[in-house]
């Protein structure tokens, strides 16, 4: 069934090849954006390793190679209230797929501005869009990426499940009482904490109002193109590889593109849940099709591929590309060592059938890094953003020995 879809953030990492994904299935699409990403990489003095056309080639470059038109509206949803209200009142969207979130742990641990912008943009785009959608009375699906951080990586051993635990609670009276809960959640960083709050939100506005949503918890993203991106160097994905937004593996690739050692932190025995770009946009479009009914419970589905140790992606990235592996400093506060089952039962249920890093696109990445390596710049690749004034950069002795 076609519908119209708000995609927030749609000129992001993850939600420019989404809008793109949909609108190739034939959804009408609309983009809002207030351009923040590309405005953080002007403040930070780094950039996309790919050259990001501007917003108008993009729709522009789409409109002509697919036929398919796709509306932009630069808007801050934080912070004009008003005009978000207008915008979801004129368009009356059947479906708004919300990526408009500062989406970066390190970024939002950086500075006292950075963890206030974070919380500030995050929570108020997050609850303007709940409150316009409940004055207007709009029976809107709303599709939120969340993220497997809330969980935290502090050594939980057993399976995280999608979202909610059944569990027995003996009453005064000797009898037990069987009830669901929402799993707990231990963010670990201010970003974390964003989303950790935007998973109560969503709990009561569902109660509450009997807004129909879904909340995706999504693994770390690897990879840049999808099959819509790859149909025109000018719709190219971004590809972060700095300190502060690249993902693990994208900067493992980058590295070893550029003659970088990979930056392991601490003992590298971090595990962590990864999915590829191109899963992304189809777990959200099934998402999309797949929606709760009004006054249903928060649908929460884990949109994860498979989980990996952090050095065990180092050896495979070293293995494929001869790169050497440096140990560094962690400078996030976090367990040296952790185990990570997810269910992911849901997509699955749903005919998801995940790209797994054996499954060679891992290799595709790797050919993008490595044409575009001339644009990277090497002081932007350690992580210096410190959790507690305890922590160190993860910066390679050889490299400070040089500077």
């Amino acid at each position: 069934m076609v519908q119209k879809i708000l995609i927030l953030g749609g000129d992001g990492f993850c939600g420019w090849p989404t809008a793109l994904h949909l609108s190739s299935l034939g959804h009408e699409i609309a983009i809002v954006d207030n351009l923040s990403r590309r405005a953080i990489d002007a403040e930070m003095g780094t950039s996309s390793l790919t050259p990001i056309a501007d917003a108008e080639t993009r729709l522009n470059t789409w409109e002509k190679i697919s036929g398919r038109h796709i509306a932009f509206h630069q808007l801050d949803i934080a912070e004009d209230y008003d005009g978000l209200r207008a915008l979801l009142d004129s368009q009356r969207p059947d479906v708004i797929v919300h990526f408009a979130e500062q989406r970066a742990a390190p970024y939002s641990m950086k500075t006292p501005t950075t963890k206030r912008y974070t919380i500030d943009n995050n929570i108020r785009a997050t609850h303007n869009t709940l409150v316009a959608l409940t004055d207007l009375g709009l029976d809107c699906h709303l599709v939120h990426l969340g993220t497997m951080g809330v969980y935290g990586y502090d050594g939980f051993n057993g399976e995280i499940p999608e979202g909610y635990l059944d569990v027995k609670i003996e009453e005064p009276d000797g009898r037990w009482s069987a009830h669901d809960i929402v799993f707990p959640t231990k963010p670990g960083s201010v970003y974390h904490l964003t989303k950790s709050m935007d998973h109560l939100m969503f709990q009561f506005y569902a109660r509450n109002d009997r807004l129909r949503i879904t909340d995706l918890h999504q693994g770390i993203v690897w990879g840049t193109q999808t099959p819509e991106t790859r149909r025109d160097p000018r719709l190219i994905n971004r590809f972060d590889y700095d300190g502060d937004y690249g993902t693990v593996l994208n900067r493992f690739v980058m590295q070893a593109a550029v003659g970088y050692p990979l930056t392991v932190h601490g003992s590298g025995g971090q595990t962590r849940a990864f999915i590829n770009i191109q899963d992304t946009t189809r777990c959200v479009a099934l998402a999309v099709a797949n929606p709760p009914e009004r006054g249903e419970r928060v649908r929460i589905y884990n949109q994860v591929a498979e989980s990996l140790r952090v050095r065990d992606l180092a050896a495979l990235v070293a293995d494929l590309t001869g790169a050497s592996v440096a140990h560094v400093d962690n400078p996030r506060k976090e367990a040296d060592e952790n185990g990570l089952q997810v269910s992911n039962a849901g997509f699955r249920s749903l005919g998801f059938h995940p790209i797994l890093l054996r499954d060679r696109l891992l290799e595709e990445t790797l050919d993008i890094a490595r044409h575009y390596a001339q644009r990277s710049r090497r002081e932007t690749i350690p992580a210096r953003a410190l959790w507690t004034p305890e922590n160190l950069p993860g910066v390679v002795k050889t490299e400070v020995a040089a500077t």
